[in-house]
């Protein structure tokens, strides 16, 4: 037998050690609409601008800071982080305003809109890993049990990082009629674990599905995907517009900033909130995280300036990612907005609040439990690598540490 003879034997063996948290690779006709996606070439999909998507700089110098016995004590909090204690009697009633926002940490939000309800990206498992020994752990329970959530219209998912879209949580989800929405691809994952392919709305970017009167659409976003080692690029990752008879609202997934910001605030906005992601940047892994000050211009473009919704910072707080300080995303948020004369809430996890109410909750709650972390400095406080500069138009990543290695 030849080398070529014994290839597939071996693809399929390695196949097979791909235990079900890795989820599912796109076959058949979901992989032959991926080849027909304008954004899909030369074998993978492509960002809307370019993006590098592994760590740059030197490596061992990563580590060093990653590892260094100060550094780990600043990434986590020094208390208990304080959770809102009575989420579920908040969200009995109807939001008076129409439109309701619940933080449930990281990226995972309730979207309370027109009287319909809309899950972003949920995250209720103890790790973002494929394992459930090893990977970054939470630093704080979930608000509330997701069982006890009740009913929801529409689950959106941005991209199939570990961190966004986890396993366990799906598969509580898989047993209801709730509806997927998700980008190119990535109803693969759902299938494996149990989600019905009629429940799965697959879109593009620029594509939108209508689901309980709600439009959302998948808008683009600059970041990567995988679940393993090997980053293929098989499947797509999406910001995500969601549109109501009277509300609108923006989930920024994970990107990086870039020009685009623009041309979606002008095709689905202004926006009564955007959610936009501020936190796991560093200067290591350049143009797949914003920095505070990025996410604060990305949420000026989609406004067309400081007027309009207010701004909810997200992927922060939950998850340990990247070196920078826990409470630092939180303190370069205040001063971005301050300096941009715009809106924000900053609620705590299980925090409901209302986007057109005229109080926001603004208290910064994180400061009694954080490590000797003072107020933010613009772009949060990031100092520059050795031979770059951060600053507008530079953006972060955390890369594969962000993840569980993908293959």
């Amino acid at each position: 037998m030849t080398s070529a003879d014994a290839l597939p034997p071996l693809r399929s063996r390695l196949r097979s050690l791909r235990t079900a948290p890795f989820g599912a690779d796109p076959a058949g006709e979901r992989m032959e609409r991926i080849r027909r996606s304008p954004h899909f070439a030369d074998g993978v999909f492509q960002n809307p601008a370019g993006a590098r998507t592994r760590p740059s700089g030197s490596t061992l110098e990563l580590m060093k800071v990653y590892f260094r016995k100060e550094e780990r004590r600043r990434r986590t909090p020094a208390a208990p982080v304080p959770l809102h204690a009575t989420t579920l009697a908040d969200l009995a009633g109807p939001p008076a305003t129409g439109l309701r926002l619940t933080w449930m940490g990281h990226s995972s939000v309730l979207a309370e809109i027109d009287g319909r309800r809309v899950l972003f990206d949920p995250v209720w498992g103890e790790r973002c890993s494929p394992f459930d020994f090893v990977g970054p752990k939470r630093l704080h329970p979930v608000p509330v049990p997701l069982a006890s959530l009740g009913p929801l219209d529409v689950v959106v998912i941005s991209h199939d990082h570990y961190d966004h879209l986890d396993m366990p949580t799906i598969r509580a989800l898989a047993g209801t009629r709730t509806v997927f929405a998700v980008p190119l691809g990535v109803g693969a994952h759902l299938e494996r674990w149990g989600v019905p392919a009629g429940q799965v709305h697959e879109l593009d970017w620029n594509e939108t599905v209508k689901v309980a009167g709600l439009r959302l659409t998948a808008t683009p976003a600059r970041h990567f995907c995988g679940r393993g080692l090997r980053n293929r690029q098989h499947t797509l990752w999406a910001s995500w517009a969601v549109a109501g008879p009277e509300h609108r609202i923006y989930h920024s997934g994970d990107t990086g900033y870039f020009d685009g910001f623009r041309d979606i605030g002008a095709e689905h906005g202004p926006f009564d909130a955007t959610m936009i992601q501020i936190g796991a940047y560093s200067e290591y892994w350049p143009d797949i995280h914003m920095t505070p000050a990025e996410g604060m211009r990305a949420h000026l473009d989609l406004q067309g300036g400081p007027a309009g919704g207010p701004m909810l910072p997200i992927h922060w707080g939950t998850f340990n990612l990247a070196p920078h300080p826990w409470s630092e995303p939180a303190e370069g948020t205040v001063t971005a907005s301050e300096e941009a004369g715009a809106r924000i809430a900053l609620p705590r996890p299980g925090e409901p609040f209302e986007p057109g109410a005229e109080a926001l909750p603004t208290a910064p709650w994180w400061r009694a439990v954080a490590v000797g972390q003072g107020p933010g400095r613009p772009g949060g406080g990031l100092p520059a690598a050795p031979g770059r500069k951060v600053g507008p138009g530079r953006v972060a990543d955390t890369g594969e540490p962000e993840t569980a290695p993908a293959m």
